[in-house]
């Protein structure tokens, strides 16, 4: 997964596609929105809706240059997190937590080696990211992952969590969503994209959610960092009663709005609404009352064939897993209406165009953020061809 990531930082692309009568040029940019709905039906029952905020440039979200670079060229730090999400790993809490991944030395035979090896590493950085953070965050414990349920069911890799995963966990108090995503949003975001609005605007209202929780990731890459803000929402045992999948329903919003941040060219791949529905028994996708993008397979993946138009993807759209991509194509804002379609109907069928007025613990919320990476670079599989 390292490899494809490395792409975000990499790749600059432009693709020209033809609308009728005129062609424009699709640009692809480092800042990334992301909004995502997990159903899960299978194994937590719960329902977590999520915004999330992404970048591999530090001008978009600010950590200091010196701390990223320490981070990168440290082979053996795999991720860094900074979350309020209760009980941030086993053993903790009613507490905020600084989480940083160490990569096992294999010459660390036994647990107190490895417990030794990785806060070692880890005491390097917690000073720093202290001061970054403007928190106060002390030694918990080391923790090893021994389960990847989550993230086998999500089709994730294990660079955030899951099996293997030795992390060193610092805590501290525990701080209310709403003041921690206005502090951290403050600090990381600039003026000019908190000002834009869009899916930030979102994660803003959602932060006063009582369940709503926050996660900031660093992941390295090999010469850039892939950085996160995430804001997600969990709501327990609702995902049983869910037939009629409504996204923005679980986002709070009646509207799903691009950030005026994209408005300087064409970006249609860096706002990407994503739902994913895990369920015991095999389903499909049925009556979508919105559009359906004409594909095409590449590299086993479902690639839009006019990126010019809004609409779903489902890949695959029926089994015990289902994933659906919404891209805005030309347009700036999607209505709720034109998002909803069922579970478990007869077939796949989106309805002629009607033109709206626009009117369980950490390791769910860490491994959850692992596919909205996967969301950023999914369409960069077929397109880098």
């Amino acid at each position: 997964m390292q490899k494809i990531l490395i792409l975000l930082g990499l790749i600059g692309m432009v693709i020209f596609t033809t609308n009728y009568s005129y062609s424009q040029e699709m640009s692809l940019a480092t800042f990334q929105e992301t909004a995502q709905v997990v159903i899960d039906k299978s194994i937590s029952q719960n329902v977590t809706a999520s915004i999330a905020l992404q970048s591999t440039s530090i001008q978009e979200m600010k950590i200091p240059s010196e701390l990223e670079q320490k981070i990168r060229e440290n082979n053996r730090i795999t991720a860094i997190v900074l979350t309020n999400q209760n009980q941030c790993i086993l053993g903790v809490y009613d507490e905020s937590c600084i989480i940083i991944n160490v990569a096992r030395d294999q010459a660390d035979t036994n647990f107190p080696a490895i417990q030794n090896s990785t806060r070692k590493i880890a005491d390097l950085f917690i000073d720093d990211l202290n001061e970054t953070f403007d928190t106060n965050a002390k030694f918990h414990s080391t923790f090893i992952q021994s389960n990847d349920e989550i993230g086998r069911a999500l089709e994730t890799s294990g660079t955030i969590s899951g099996r293997g995963t030795i992390s060193a966990v610092y805590t501290m108090p525990m701080e209310d969503t709403n003041s921690m995503y206005e502090k951290i949003s403050a600090m990381l975001l600039p003026k000019v994209i908190r000002e834009s609005g869009g899916f930030y605007d979102i994660a803003k209202n959602l932060s006063k959610e009582e369940k709503s929780k926050m996660t900031f990731s660093i992941i390295p890459l090999e010469n850039k960092s892939l950085l996160q803000l995430k804001l997600s929402v969990d709501y327990p045992n609702t995902a049983s009663s869910v037939n009629e999948v409504n996204p923005l329903e679980f986002l709070k919003a009646d509207e799903l709005k691009r950030s005026d941040y994209f408005s300087t060219g064409f970006y249609p791949l860096n706002s990407i609404l994503q739902v994913v529905i895990l369920s015991q028994e095999t389903t499909n996708v049925s009556d979508v009352r919105g559009s359906i993008i004409p594909t095409q397979v590449i590299d086993g993946e479902k690639i839009p064939k006019e990126i010019t138009k809004e609409g779903w993807i489902f890949d695959p759209d029926q089994g015990k897993r289902i994933q659906g991509k919404y891209i805005f194509g030309e347009r700036d804002s999607i209505n709720k209406n034109e998002l909803i379609f069922s579970l478990g109907g007869s077939e796949l069928v989106a309805p002629k165009k009607i033109e709206t007025s626009f009117d369980e613990s950490i390791i769910i919320v860490i491994i959850i953020t692992g596919v909205a990476i996967a969301a950023a670079i999914f369409y960069l599989k077929g397109y880098k061809k």
